[in-house]
């Protein structure tokens, strides 16, 4: 990964906008605790036997990767206009982040009925994108067909992740042809919240066609949707898994059903479910599961993901595992879309993603036993101008090791790296760089963090046997030393 020089910045300039309520809300006893912390859970003891070679003699200990997953999503592959942004997007995976969430979202994967976009075409070269005045009112702006971009994070020697398998939006999900089998009288209601801007169906207008019946009632009325949307749920799933089940590492099996659990739609036995986003597959998280469980290989890793952090969502998870589904990590969102927030945030007049918050929210998901995947996070910047920069930079960096910190936690991924190119809706400077992909500061808060200060390289001399003890980060390291012949011997060991 190139080297980007980083900005300078005083303290006076930080102190200028960040307040003394926030500075308080992060004290030094805060910050004590989140480091001792971060020494107890994030590293470990090593003791290495090397050769006799080595026996005396001073060992260079490198860290060369990091069991910690630090991701980001990697929507906007090939798509950012130019080919040199395209290349320094690219150099961050297997540099900045060592994991890549992949977009398998339905409605853009299979924008046609039985042809999934696995395979590039044109429309999805950096040609095509480079052309493209107006990206994102492209039907697959944000979602790159799926094997050119599990090629790409196989040859960086990253971790995939897959999202989503099974979600209830028809905004982001549901594709347009499945909605369209509905029985005609409910897509003409449907059609009448439809949005007037881009003609989709809001993620709620499904579910308002069918405000007045029953479970019973909509299986009664209309049977061959009902057949279909199990069915090919079920297919997607199986297809999805016969062609990534052995590349990509982990998946979202079920996106954001805390909701549905809570309301109790999801129903044992029903072939469908009344879900506050409109007709769902009958207990469709518990069966997305035992589908998944069947179809992917025993070592891919499922996960629950949700927006939701209240009881509710430990409920359901703990309620799955005790039906049964294989959940190995339970992935929560953290998303600050408002630009406001993290204003009021460096202000001091908003607790929200406090140490005490972050703590109480994360003590109750630890409950459930699982490792935590903080899967999406968004903190945008109060704006595109300096002060901005600062603000999310500073803040990003508490957030980032208080969360490193957490006894379940296994990874942190990024969602927009780029300003400007979320999904419609979404702020446009949430990136850790400009649009002309510029590092911002926030990017230098996290390569300081990621690649520095919680990477361990030392030296240390070796007993008489070839024995080194040393405590670092949880990783993969390079060992080497210079044997009694000047020649220099290495080795690789992971940490545990």
């Amino acid at each position: 990964m190139r080297k980007y020089e980083k900005p300078e910045i005083s303290q006076a300039e930080i102190d200028s906008v960040i307040s003394d309520g926030y500075r308080a809300m992060w004290n030094d006893d805060v910050q004590k605790k989140i480091d001792a912390d971060i020494e107890k859970y994030r590293k470990a003891d090593g003791e290495i036997q090397l050769p006799l070679s080595a026996a005396g003699k001073e060992v260079k200990v490198e860290q060369i990767s990091h069991d910690f997953i630090f991701g980001a999503h990697i929507f906007n592959f090939e798509q950012l206009g130019t080919d040199e942004r395209n290349e320094r997007y690219k150099e961050l995976y297997g540099g900045l982040f060592n994991s890549a969430t992949i977009s398998f979202y339905w409605k853009q994967l299979e924008l046609e009925e039985g042809k999934p976009r696995f395979r590039s075409e044109y429309r999805d070269t950096a040609n095509f994108w480079n052309k493209c005045e107006e990206p994102w009112k492209q039907p697959h702006w944000r979602r790159p067909p799926t094997d050119v971009v599990v090629d790409f994070c196989k040859s960086k020697g990253i971790r995939l992740h897959g999202h989503p398998l099974v979600w209830g939006s028809n905004t982001w999900q549901y594709p347009d042809w499945l909605i369209n089998q509905l029985p005609f009288e409910y897509i003409r209601k449907a059609d009448l919240d439809r949005n007037p801007e881009n003609g989709r169906i809001p993620g709620y207008g499904i579910a308002e066609a069918f405000k007045d019946m029953t479970v019973e009632e909509m299986e009664k009325a209309m049977p061959h949707f009902t057949e279909r949307i199990n069915v090919l749920s079920a297919k997607r799933i199986a297809e999805i898994a016969i062609r990534y089940g052995d590349k990509v590492d982990s998946w979202d099996v079920v996106n954001e059903s805390a909701m549905d659990f809570k309301s109790g739609c999801q129903i044992p036995g029903s072939k469908l479910c009344k879900s506050f986003y409109g007709p769902m597959p009958g207990d469709y998280s518990f069966r997305a599961f035992k589908l998944a469980e069947a179809f992917f290989p025993p070592e891919a890793k499922l996960n629950i993901n949700d927006y939701n952090v209240d009881q509710e969502y430990l409920d359901q998870t703990v309620d799955l595992l005790k039906r049964g589904c294989k959940i190995d990590i339970m992935g929560s969102q953290m998303h600050m879309f408002n630009p406001q927030t993290c204003q009021d945030i460096a202000d001091g007049k908003e607790t929200y993603q406090s140490p005490d918050f972050i703590t109480e929210v994360m003590d109750r998901l630890s409950k459930a036993g699982l490792p935590i995947h903080l899967s999406e996070i968004t903190i945008t910047a109060p704006g595109g101008d300096r002060k901005g920069e600062i603000i999310q930079a500073v803040i990003t960096r508490n957030l980032y090791r208080k969360w490193f910190s957490i006894e379940k936690m296994m990874g942190i991924t990024w969602w927009n790296v780029v300003d400007n190119c979320g999904a419609p809706g979404e702020p446009s400077v949430s990136g850790i760089f400009t649009r002309d992909m510029q590092p911002k500061l926030s990017y230098f808060a996290l390569d300081e963090l990621i690649n520095k200060e919680w990477r361990t390289n030392l030296a240390c001399n070796a007993d008489n046997s070839g024995k080194i003890s040393f405590r670092g980060f949880r990783g993969n390291y390079r060992l080497s030393w210079t044997d009694e012949s000047g020649t220099v011997q290495t080795l690789e060991r992971h940490l545990a």
